[in-house]
């Protein structure tokens, strides 16, 4: 007997190879920011770089909570019971942890 969670398909995964593709660029932005202090380059030119990473992680984090909300809450409001309240407030959590970050 398989698990609802083993065969059920989250969100994000239409737009997986964005996600990755996304994600991947963020690592080469990590690695360039890398490159910069070992480099010794100008501190404010550093700190651009941190903001353009930390805006690019907030985008791919808004992207997933997006597809959470419409794809998982959704369906499991639509089911109803424990699992729409459980849903809803692992939502909630992760809103509350992107606005505190």
């Amino acid at each position: 007997m398989t698990d609802a969670a083993e065969t059920e398909q989250h969100g994000y995964i239409t737009d997986k190879a964005k996600y990755l593709a996304r994600l991947r660029r963020i690592e080469g932005q990590t690695r360039g920011i890398q490159r910069m202090v070992d480099e010794e380059q100008y501190c404010i030119d550093i700190l651009t770089q941190i903001s353009a990473l930390t805006s690019a992680l907030e985008s791919v984090a808004l992207g997933l909570l997006d597809d959470h909300i419409t794809h998982c809450v959704v369906d499991a409001a639509v089911r109803g019971g424990d699992e729409a309240e459980a849903k809803l407030k692992e939502a909630s959590d992760a809103i509350a942890r992107l606005v505190r970050s």
